[in-house]
């Protein structure tokens, strides 16, 4: 895989999918000069007194010619990917140093930045708790949200101040100075039907570089979470 980073200045040249080799054409593939060469040898042995029928001739180029359509076809369609995956690395390559929300609990509190995410309520609930843990699992911030309706519970968090749907939520008295950056998990519970349920969680984190694969998937490296497929992003942050 190779690895597209801000201040490479030429992304694709490296590109596997765009750049690979062509296979050689193997002594033992018949090519359209020796299949009309084989064709004319048997012409010129066949007996006199018992001639091919003409139509098995006939047959015998229009199958090599559908053959060789499907090949020439073949090649167009690989030329067409290769550039198609081209100009998505291109455009990924612009999210470098950006943030995008994707589903996680985990996440990198970037240095006098916040963490925006979302939190999917399947039913409508009388409290919503959330506690933040860090990357080590010791437990250093917490926050009660109330009841919430079933829907999508936006969030944002700069450490010591955090907003769900763009109100604030009361300052947690555990970290009244605020979180240093780094990396943290987020837990988010609810009481549904009785039982203690965790909430399904979509945060931000910013993109540190864009993997493309050998099949041209592209593959967002994000700081704090790791890789993560740009078909999961959920929202591209301003």
């Amino acid at each position: 895989m190779n690895e597209i980073a801000a201040s490479d200045n030429n992304i694709f040249g490296d590109l596997s999918i765009a750049n690979k080799k062509k296979e050689e054409v193997k002594d033992n593939e018949l090519g359209q000069h020796a299949f009309l060469k084989l064709m004319i040898t048997q012409l010129e042995n066949q007996d006199p007194l018992s001639p091919k029928d003409n139509t098995e001739f006939i047959a015998q180029l229009a199958q090599f010619s559908s053959v060789e359509s499907l090949d020439r076809l073949n090649n167009n369609f690989d030329s067409f990917t290769n550039n198609f995956v081209a100009n998505q690395a291109l455009q990924a390559s612009t999210l470098v140093g950006r943030s995008v929300t994707v589903p996680t609990d985990l996440t990198q509190l970037p240095i006098g930045g916040v963490v925006n995410g979302s939190i999917d309520v399947p039913t409508s609930t009388g409290q919503i708790n959330i506690n933040i843990y860090t990357e080590a699992g010791s437990l250093v911030d917490q926050f009660a949200l109330g009841a919430h309706p079933a829907g999508e519970l936006v969030l944002r968090w700069d450490g010591r101040n955090l907003e769900a749907n763009g109100e604030l939520v009361d300052q947690s008295v555990r970290n009244p100075d605020g979180l240093p950056p780094g990396t943290y998990r987020f837990e988010v519970t609810s009481n549904i039907d009785g039982d203690e349920t965790e909430l399904a969680t979509a945060l931000s984190a910013n993109v540190n570089s864009v993997t493309v694969g050998a099949n041209g998937t592209l593959i967002l490296n994000l700081a704090g979470i790791g890789p993560v497929s740009l078909a999961d992003v959920k929202q591209f942050n301003e």
